[in-house]
């Protein structure tokens, strides 16, 4: 049994939830006496059958973090161009350290590409991505972050509310020490970056060993990625981004799409000067954006696995990051 599957210390009538001793940490306030920690506790006991005791004990050693409350204030991705953020993922040492994780895992990458018919370069970019291929995957508590988030953080308290009383099924699930767990800030988790909700959804046991493990074990992480992917609309076997020319900047302009859902055709986009530099059908719902690259601005045209990718991150850069850095890590495979 691998390390990280977090031995079971103990099970309270099979309803209860996994302990360990305790970890207070006397310069963090907990949230054993917090006002909104009641009312989740009788939320958790009366809808899925948690016992009172071992929760109260868990909140009692929960902590809440000004750091998480400051980073989650301040994302750094909103106030950047593409020729900012490109830098920040596409480097050569991104690449070369995503060809050394592929050796690693190739049969796992393969088989997840056969079984999933999603391609080991884009599984491969989004754990590159995410956490530097296990490099940086979080080294907060997820029972902190999750905790301060969601009774301290007004602006998205019932998003990570939900994610609170998804970590806590999980934990019961897995049998797994939820004081033992550690992500990002948000409360993201393992190599892939995986939201409590999105585990319990998403993630598989690929490498069939009876425990699902993202965070040191590879086999499930490829797997996870690759299901969560095919669940959220990849084709196998199509593009992700085609380049577009205009030819009037300011008509370009009112083809850009308002939100990241493919809501306008190919025939819109040409009626408005987009030339795509391949054929699509002009029938084709897409998203269309607009880079602010090194040389000026680029203009694209985002396919379904495109949206499949910003489904993972709402993000345009983000998803073009991925892509970018896919399409390098194939062609370094090759070389």
């Amino acid at each position: 049994m691998k390390a990280m599957l977090f031995q079971l210390k103990n099970l309270v009538a099979g309803l209860g939830l996994v302990l360990v001793t305790t970890h207070a940490v006397a310069q963090e306030p907990s949230y054993a006496a917090h006002t909104l920690t009641a009312p989740f506790i009788e939320e958790m006991t009366s809808e899925h059958g948690f016992l009172q005791e071992p929760l109260e004990k868990l909140f009692a050693n929960a902590q809440r973090k000004q750091a998480i409350l400051n980073a989650i204030s301040r994302p750094a991705e909103r106030v950047k161009l593409w020729k900012e953020y490109r830098p920040i993922f596409i480097t050569q040492s991104r690449v070369d350290r995503g060809v050394e994780f592929w050796a690693n895992n190739v049969e796992a990458l393969q088989r997840a590409e056969e079984e999933y018919g999603v391609p080991a370069e884009i599984i491969v970019a989004i754990i590159g991505v995410e956490t530097m291929y296990g490099g940086n995957t979080g080294s907060y508590r997820v029972i902190d972050a999750l905790s301060t988030l969601a009774f301290d953080y007004p602006p998205r308290a019932p998003f990570f509310r939900q994610q609170l009383k998804e970590f806590l099924l999980l934990t019961r699930e897995e049998q797994v020490d939820p004081l033992s767990l550690t992500g990002s800030y948000a409360g993201a988790m393992g190599l892939p970056q995986f939201m409590p909700g999105s585990f319990r959804a998403y993630a598989v046991d690929f490498d069939n060993d009876g425990y699902i493990d993202i965070w040191q074990n590879p086999t499930d992480a490829i797997g996870s990625v690759a299901n969560y992917f095919i669940k959220h609309g990849w084709k196998p076997g199509q593009n992700v981004v085609v380049r577009a020319d205009v030819s009037k900047k300011r008509d370009a302009e009112k083809g850009l799409s308002a939100n990241l859902n493919p809501e306008i055709t190919i025939k819109e986009l040409k009626t408005l000067g987009w030339k795509p530099r391949q054929k699509l059908n002009k029938n084709h719902k897409v998203t269309a954006f607009r880079l602010d690259a090194e040389r000026g601005a680029e203009y694209w045209i985002g396919l379904e696995n495109f949206h499949a990718i910003t489904r993972y991150n709402r993000s345009v850069m983000y998803a073009m990051a991925v892509h970018e850095l896919a399409e390098l890590l194939a062609a370094a495979r090759k070389e």
